[in-house]
Order: structure tokens, then C-alpha cells, then sequence
């Protein structure tokens, strides 16, 4: 036995280190020939840095049907992965582990998914990637070595030239016909936050069908050494730029329903990408429209520190604060800010006092769909008659006031599981329905005649969304895009502007038709392989041990989506989930999640009142009830 090997088998009896840290260390060191991976882990042995080793080797990172994610600079930074150091202050290499964002990992992700794309095309042809990346530390390398690894192993791999948004992938790979992408982001993670975000050939996150056969060609890698094929038998790289971003933006332009309100429009925004990709896109487009378009310069600049703010989310309201005193500054009716990977969009608008007001991502989502409805049927292209086939969808952790307005125009609503990729798995299954004689090549279709035929032959999808700041408003993406949600909200503020309205005013008039509706986001963070355990177990007790009544009131339905089988509103069975709803005899409902991205366990609640009466007082009302259940909640959590 060797001294590492000993030193790591006593500290599991001493119970310092994990069994399976100490299995997944022993597997790495045999799997690897990379002297950093061997230097860094005798250098946190020697330590003592058990802890640090725990967090880094409790488990294999699982390759799930989102891809990874994990820490890519670990809490403490050895000398030897700090080494002569890389771009914005990161360590030159990122931290060694199996539970962690590393090249060992993303290789063994993109030769799983190579392997499965071979396999699937059954050696018809070469299987085509995409890879886009994002501002993140380590982001541009692990793209090029995925990009380089898909070619050596007989791939044609499609590279972004430089940092894209995670839409921008989902669309290349529907228009150049892609069998898979990958966008290396970890969204609006920490800093210290890498992942490997994959797609299937619809352009959507891949979902159950094929995520079984990818996740056991990853888990079969067990090496990160490959033999690359023959030169005449390996693959090319192309790399993607400005002709790319044109046709993303040409089609981005569709989503306008009513383009003439933002012509000559004259509104100052201020827009923030809070050092990601988002002002790629959004800047010169808005500008293009003729908005007068402010950025926040320290947060112009494209950096994985994300070093203005404490969190690159724009569902935080101090991410946004640059951005609004610059608006204050200046006299701008709108903030705009996108995350890193511009699939998330938050905004801050002026209501009637002059005074900013940061709008919830269930108040953004709901003003937008109200407004797509009602212009579609103003426009004719929604009537009485092909009402039935349009239809909203959003997560079930979603505010049901678009259940209200849906409702309200008579339409449909379907509900998802928590996730793009169930709304995307819904645009897959409208386009299908489509009778192929009459689709033709679909992705090569204009906004109109897609709509056309779904309104005939099929569902179309109006509008859908998430609570957690994420839009869509067309199917020719089929993940949540920020960059279009940047486009629809605008036409929304002209719209408001048009009627010499602010867009709160609007809010409030669409509460005063269909009710009044808050929500609530709430977590409880627990980090490391400690905290892994506690959420789960706490996860657990709500399903083992549900309340019966929940701050003095009775609990009416309870909805285990892990056990229960349960459908939609189309009938179809929702694949099991982790979550846990709960719904009150006094109207109040609370839903409890564990995070699948970021280790916490999130809480959603949701309180109403109905339409009419004193709106001011309802406001009120359901905010002091929905604080009620939160600290009950809070309390209840500490006893489980």
C-alpha cells in the first residue's frame, strides 16, 4: 500500500475522510496520467484538507439530463492548480475531483455524447455538434477541448467564435441541423461555477428518451486518455460568427407583434449583461429599433469574477442596482439585465410616482403573455373559432394568474415540471402533430407559416415561461431566451407607452380583471456533501411526514410528484419529479423542491384574491398571509 493509500484509508477510520471519497480519489488517480490531478490531491492529503476532499470526491459528478455542473476553483486552491495563474485572476487549472467541473469530467460528457450520437445515426454519417460557452472561468478552454476531442473521435463540430448565449446554441443547432450541442455555462451560478449544459438534435435539453443511453455512455468512460481516429477519418471545426448571430437575430425580429409601436420609439433604456453574453445581442438590436440605450460600463466588461456584483442573477434585485441608479442618473423608464448565459432576463420599470420598481419574473412572464394574447386576437390571428388550438405553457411553480388570463381569453394552459425542457418537450410534440406532407423541412419555415399550420393542424404556442425569470415566444428556440424576452418585453413598455400608461399601471389592470396574485421565492442553501445529504433528507420528511394543516389551515390536496402518477392538462403522464405541492382550504398553496442545479432546497409560495374590490388592501392581505406561511414554513423546517 502506498503512503497516499494509507494516509487516505486512516483517515476514513479516524472519520475524517468519506468511503466513497476515498474510492472516487483511488479511481481518479487510475483513470488519470495528468500530473496536476496527482500533485493536487498530495497537496490537500498533506494538508489535511479533508473536508475540501470530501466536497471534491463524495461523488462521481453525474452526467443528468441537464449535462454537469459543479465547482470548477475549488474553496481552497492548491499551489500546483493555481500554478502560473489564467485570465481574470482564475488558478491556471481548474480543481482536481470527481464531483467536480475539470477536463476529466467534460471529457468524459462529450465522448459519452459523441458515443451515443454515433450510435444513434447508426453510421449513416458523421454526427454534428454545436459548442457555445459562456464568460465563465475555464469556459472557452473546456468548449475548444470538447470541440477538439468531437473532432478527433469523427465529429464535424460547429465552435461559437467567442461567448454566446445559451439561446444562440439552441438555435444553431436546429438551423444547421445539428445532432447535438453543448453551451459550457453554469448559468447565473457563483463565480467559482462551471457546467456542460447538452442538447439534442430539436435544439432542446435532452430529455428522457434519449438521457438514459447518453448517461450510460458517460458513465462507461472511466479514462480520460482516448485514441483519437485516422486523420482522413476525424472530423472538422467550423467556427460560428456574424452570419450566425444574423440569422438568430433576423428571427428574433418575428417575435414583434405589432412592429410599428417601436418604430422611431424613443424610450432610454438602461441594459445590463452583468458581464456575460447578453449585450451581444440585445445593444445593437435595441438600438436597431431606435431605443436610446444606456450599458453600465464596469459591467460592459466580460468577466467569470463577476466581480460588481454578489450574484450574476438578474432575479436578485442587487444585481440590478448598477443598472438603476444609472437609470436614475439619466432619467431611463426601463432597467434590462441578463444572466451570464442570457436565458434569463430581469427588468426594473418607473411606475406612476417616477419611482423604479423591479417587477417578479411571474409579473414580467404575465405581462408579456397577457399582452401576446390579446394582440393576437386583435390581429385575427387567434379567433373564436381556433381559440382551442392556441395555448400557454408554464411550470407548475408558476404563477396561476396566467391560468386566470388563459381562462380569461379562452384558451388553453398546460403546466409543466419544473425545467425548459418540459416546455420544449411541448413545442416537440406540437411540431410533431403536424402531418408531414404538410410541415415539409419545418425549420426552414417563416413565423407565420409555422403559426398557420399549428392553428390548423396542431397547438400554437402563444407564449410560455418560469418563475425564475425565463421566457419564449416562438418555437424556433427551444430553451428560455432572454435575448427575445428582451424583444417582447420592449414592444410591451411601447405598448404601455402608446396608451400613456406605465407598465405597473398595466399590472395592476390586469389584477383588477383577473384577481390579485403574489408569489414567493424561498431557499434554505446547504453546500458540500454535508449539505447534499441534509436537503435530501429534508425533501424526504415532506413526503414521508406532510402536514395536515399549515399555519392554521387545513390542507386540502397534496400532489407527491415523486410517487403519484399524475398528468396535465393534455393528458399526458409527467415524468417523476422530487417535489412535493401542497394546497390550503383558505386558497394559499406552497411547493417544496430540491434544487437540481445549486445546493438548496427551494420553497414556492403562492397566495390570491379575487377579482374586484379594494386592490391596495388585496395586495396587503395576501403579502401579510404569504409571510405568514413562509415563517411557518421556516419553523416547520427546523423540527424536520
Amino acid at each position: 500500500m502506498s503512503a497516499l493509500e494509507s494516509a487516505l484509508s486512516s483517515a476514513v477510520s479516524e472519520g475524517k475522510l468519506l468511503e466513497s471519497a476515498r474510492t472516487h480519489i483511488l479511481a481518479l488517480l487510475a483513470g488519470t496520467t495528468s500530473p496536476v490531478a496527482s500533485a493536487a490531491i498530495e497537496e490537500l492529503v498533506a494538508g489535511g484538507a479533508w473536508e475540501e476532499l470530501n466536497d471534491r470526491f463524495f461523488k462521481t459528478l453525474a452526467f443528468g439530463t441537464g449535462g454537469l455542473r459543479g465547482r470548477t476553483i475549488g474553496r481552497v486552491v492548491t499551489s500546483v492548480e493555481q500554478g502560473i495563474g489564467g485570465p481574470n485572476g482564475r488558478p491556471e487549472h481548474p480543481c482536481v475531483g470527481t464531483a467536480t467541473m475539470n477536463f476529466y469530467n467534460v471529457g468524459r460528457a462529450v465522448r459519452g455524447m459523441v458515443a451515443y450520437a454515433k450510435r444513434f445515426l447508426g453510421g449513416s454519417r458523421k454526427p454534428i455538434l454545436v459548442f457555445a460557452h459562456d464568460t465563465r472561468h475555464f469556459s472557452r478552454d473546456f468548449a475548444e477541448f470538447c470541440a477538439r476531442v468531437a473532432s478527433d473521435l469523427g465529429c464535424d463540430a460547429y465552435l461559437f467564435e467567442g461567448p454566446r448565449s445559451t439561446p444562440q446554441l439552441s438555435f444553431a443547432v436546429r438551423e444547421l441541423r445539428a445532432d447535438a450541442g453543448v453551451v459550457l455555462t453554469a448559468s447565473h451560478n457563483p463565480p467559482h461555477d462551471n457546467g456542460f449544459k447538452a442538447y439534442f438534435n430539436d435544439g432542446a435539453q435532452i430529455v428522457d428518451e434519449h438521457a438514459a443511453g447518453i448517461i450510460a455512455e458517460v458513465n462507461a468512460v472511466v479514462s480520460e486518455s482516448y485514441d483519437a481516429l485516422p486523420e482522413a477519418e476525424r472530423g472538422s471545426i467550423t467556427l460560428l460568427g456574424r452570419e450566425m448571430d444574423d440569422l438568430y437575430v433576423a428571427r428574433l425580429k418575428t417575435l414583434l407583434l405589432q412592429p410599428a409601436l417601436l418604430e422611431g420609439a424613443s424610450t432610454k433604456v438602461v441594459f445590463t449583461n452583468l458581464h456575460g453574453t447578453g449585450g451581444h445581442i440585445n445593444v445593437p438590436m435595441l438600438k436597431g429599433f431606435g431605443f436610446d440605450v444606456l450599458t453600465v460600463p464596469e459591467q460592459d466588461v466580460q468577466d467569470g469574477r463577476f466581480p460588481t456584483v454578489e450574484s450574476p442573477n438578474p432575479e436578485n434585485a442587487p444585481a440590478l442596482k448598477m443598472a438603476i441608479d444609472l437609470a436614475e442618473k439619466h432619467g431611463a423608464e426601463i432597467v434590462i439585465g441578463t444572466d451570464p448565459d442570457a436565458d434569463r432576463m430581469g427588468v426594473a420599470v418607473r411606475d406612476a410616482a417616477g419611482r423604479m420598481q423591479l417587477l417578479t419574473g411571474n409579473q414580467i412572464g404575465s405581462l408579456m403573455a397577457w399582452y401576446r394574447l390579446k394582440t393576437c386576437f386583435d390581429l385575427g390571428w387567434i379567433t373564436q373559432s381556433n381559440r382551442s388550438r392556441a395555448v400557454l405553457v408554464k411550470t407548475f411553480v408558476t404563477t396561476e394568474l396566467q391560468h386566470a388570463i388563459a381562462d380569461g381569453f379562452g384558451v388553453g394552459i398546460v403546466d409543466t415540471l419544473t425545467g425548459f425542457k418540459y416546455i420544449a418537450g411541448k413545442l416537440r410534440k406540437y411540431e410533431n402533430a403536424i402531418p408531414a406532407d404538410k410541415k415539409g423541412d419545418y425549420r426552414s419555415l417563416d413565423e407565420e407559416q409555422t403559426r398557420q399550420l399549428r392553428l390548423e393542424y396542431s397547438r400554437f404556442f402563444v407564449f410560455g415561461g418560469e418563475e425564475s425569470y425565463g421566457y419564449l415566444g416562438s418555437d424556433s428556440v427551444r430553451d428560455k431566451d432572454a435575448n427575445g424576452a428582451t424583444l417582447m418585453f420592449a414592444e410591451v413598455a411601447a405598448y404601455a407607452k402608446s396608451l400613456g400608461k406605465t407598465l405597473p399601471e398595466i399590472l395592476d389592470s390586469i389584477y383588477g380583471e383577473f384577481g390579485y396574485y403574489l408569489e414567493l421565492g424561498k431557499s434554505l442553501v446547504m453546500e458540500g456533501a454535508d449539505g447534499a445529504a441534509k436537503i435530501q433528507a429534508l425533501a424526504g420528511s415532506y413526503a414521508e411526514h406532510p402536514p395536515e394543516v399549515v399555519d392554521g389551515s387545513k390542507v386540502v390536496r397534496l400532489r407527491d410528484f415523486a410517487k403519484q402518477d399524475l398528468f396535465d392538462q393534455e393528458g399526458d403522464l409527467l415524468p417523476k419529479e422530487k417535489m412535493l405541492f401542497v394546497d390550503l382550504e383558505d386558497g394559499r398553496s406552497f411547493a417544496v423542491r430540491p434544487s437540481g442545479t445549486e445546493p438548496k432546497i427551494k420553497f414556492y409560495l403562492f397566495g390570491k384574491s379575487a377579482p374586484g374590490g379594494d386592490l391596495a388592501a388585496a395586495k396587503q392581505s395576501v403579502r401579510d398571509g404569504l409571510d405568514r406561511l413562509w415563517a411557518w414554513i421556516e419553523a416547520d423546517a427546523k423540527t424536520r
